[in-house]
């Protein structure tokens, strides 16, 4: 399929469970096998401002995080945030996660690098395979 697709966000304050789930050594390893770097200990979560931006990625097949017993499965996605940083969207499988909340991950600190306070919008490309 190989599409891509633009969506904008507001940043928004996390529940810190993404920050968990990303220094997990057997998510940290599957991250950098797939995407081909080690994520910064946090996500970046975007309010999603149109719902319909981000029905292909709910409908697509992303890379698949296989979970350890006691967890869920996640799909990562590539993704280019703000025209420059190339990161990955984490789409967890878990059953009460809010359809319009991503979580994007990058080697770096977006928040930090990208000056970003709560409120500001972000615009992510994101890649379907």
């Amino acid at each position: 399929m190989n599409k891509e697709i633009s969506v904008n966000g507001k940043v928004v304050t996390g529940s810190k469970q993404g920050r968990r789930f990303v220094n997990l050594p057997w998510v940290k390893k599957q991250i950098l096998n797939e995407l081909g770097f080690e994520p910064y200990i946090g996500t970046l979560n975007l309010k999603i401002l149109n719902k319909e931006d981000i029905s292909e990625l709910r409908d697509s097949k992303g890379i698949t995080v296989n979970p350890e017993v006691g967890y869920f499965k996640g799909e990562l996605f590539k993704a280019l945030i703000m025209k420059k940083i190339k990161g990955a969207i984490v789409v967890p499988i878990v059953p009460s996660y809010p359809l319009d909340l991503l979580e994007i991950i990058a080697p770096i600190n977006l928040r930090e690098t990208l000056k970003l306070r709560d409120g500001m919008t972000v615009n992510v490309k994101i890649k379907l395979e």
